[in-house]
């Protein structure tokens, strides 16, 4: 049987007949777009009204709030009211000279807010908002970088920090850290090396303020000292240890000073008192100071007796835990809070040294009790604090072996930390 050929014309035409059919198709049951309802769309919120430019002022010594904001335009009412509304997040009665305020202008030149800087690192910001004022403390974007530092102790501990090229917030750091090993007057030796892994902030490329001390070795009469900061994982909370993972601190501080002074007397069963001349105990340390030196707690405790007691002068006495109590005599003042009942905390300013009740010049008495025996301070050897959890032993020491050079070669240990740094 022969095929009949199909006409070309008539091919075209059912070819063409198809591809309608198709078409017609798609766009008959092709689906339509999707109605969403109006709570359905969601709406862009618009974004925040920039702040205007900022007028700044400078705060000058003595000036209040009230001051400030009278002159501009605001009501004795008005300010109690900014300050009451403000008051939960920061206290606005006392301005510190030197620090900068930030006003923004309304529409109407009346300011709808302000800024003010509580430190280097935060400011406060104040806005006016149905008649009330918000506020809030914003950080300031800064960059922690890591340095390394090293000395060598010619006369101080200050001293040798600054040649070095730092400051004294970080010689007070490293004094903190081994001050429960060292005593920073009566201990230190001249040729005495210390190193230091730390971190410096910067906020717009410029240095403002030094952040956490990482490593640190001290080495004392020829005995190492090394710490190592570690941060527990669960609560965040941190503290320094030793390589091993023994704990740094102490029941007790060394001294009752950040930098110690000259001891002037020494613990004794029998000495000659200065004024009645007479031998007696003195169950004490005195050290030689300058009216108005700070004054330290040694360890955290309660306040028993804070006023003038007698020969004793003005005096604040606190009881420790393991049946410890220690005595400061010969106060000028006694710091705010510190009254009978009060919490301390290590290395807490209780007071300032004096020369009151019978005194030949200006010192501190500092006596410390055990189970109601006076001990001697310099000698005693105080039990470590808590020591490092068992559970993140293992942690600490990865922690530690990053800074292991530091305290067996310092050499290699600075040259690997700068090329560390450079990544």
């Amino acid at each position: 049987m022969i095929a009949r050929r199909i006409p070309r014309r008539l091919l075209a035409l059912i070819l063409g007949l198809a591809a309608l059919l198709v078409l017609a198709a798609v766009l008959l049951f092709r689906p339509g777009p999707r109605i969403r309802t109006e709570a359905a769309v969601p709406r862009p919120k618009a974004p925040p009204a920039p702040l205007p430019r900022p007028h700044a002022e400078w705060i000058r010594p003595g000036s209040t709030l009230a001051d400030i904001l009278s002159r501009h335009g605001f009501s004795p009412s008005e300010i109690a009211r900014l300050r009451e509304d403000v008051k939960p997040v920061h206290d606005l009665a006392r301005l510190q000279a030197g620090r900068t305020l930030r006003f923004y202008p309304g529409p109407d030149l009346r300011m709808i807010g302000f800024e003010y800087d509580i430190d280097e690192l935060r400011f406060l910001r104040v806005l006016s908002e149905d008649g009330r004022y918000k506020a809030e403390v914003r950080s300031r974007p800064y960059v922690v970088r890591k340095a390394f530092v090293w000395g060598t102790i010619e006369d101080n501990l200050i001293s040798a920090v600054e040649k070095s090229g730092e400051t004294l917030p970080l010689a007070l750091g490293l004094a903190e850290i081994f001050g429960w090993d060292i005593d920073f007057y009566t201990d230190l030796r001249s040729g005495d090396p210390f190193f230091i892994l730390y971190e410096k902030r910067y906020i717009d490329g410029r240095f403002s303020g030094y952040g956490n001390i990482l490593a640190a070795r001290f080495t004392n009469r020829g005995k190492d000292f090394c710490a190592v900061r570690y941060v527990y994982p669960d609560t965040k909370a941190a503290d320094y240890f030793d390589p091993a993972g023994g704990s740094l601190r102490k029941e007790f501080l060394r001294s009752p000073f950040k930098f110690t002074p000259r001891v002037s007397s020494r613990f004794s069963s029998s000495r000659l008192h200065p004024i009645r001349r007479v031998l007696r105990p003195h169950y004490g340390v005195d050290y030689a100071a300058p009216i108005g030196t700070p004054v330290q707690a040694t360890a955290d405790g309660t306040v028993l007796f804070a006023g003038v007691n007698g020969a004793a002068g003005r005096m604040v006495k606190i009881r420790h835990a393991g049946a410890y109590v220690t005595m400061y005599l010969h106060l000028k003042s006694v710091a705010a809070g510190i009254r009978a009942g009060a919490r301390v905390g290590s290395g807490q300013v209780i007071g300032a040294v004096g020369s009151s009740g019978e005194s030949t010049g200006p010192h501190l008495d500092y006596r410390v009790q055990y189970h109601d025996r006076y001990i001697n301070p310099l000698s005693w050897r105080f039990s470590p604090a808590t020591p490092l959890r068992t559970e993140f032993r293992d942690d600490f020491s990865g922690t530690a072996s990053r800074y292991g050079f530091l305290f067996r070669v310092p050499f290699l240990f600075g040259l690997r930390f700068f090329l560390f740094s450079l990544f």
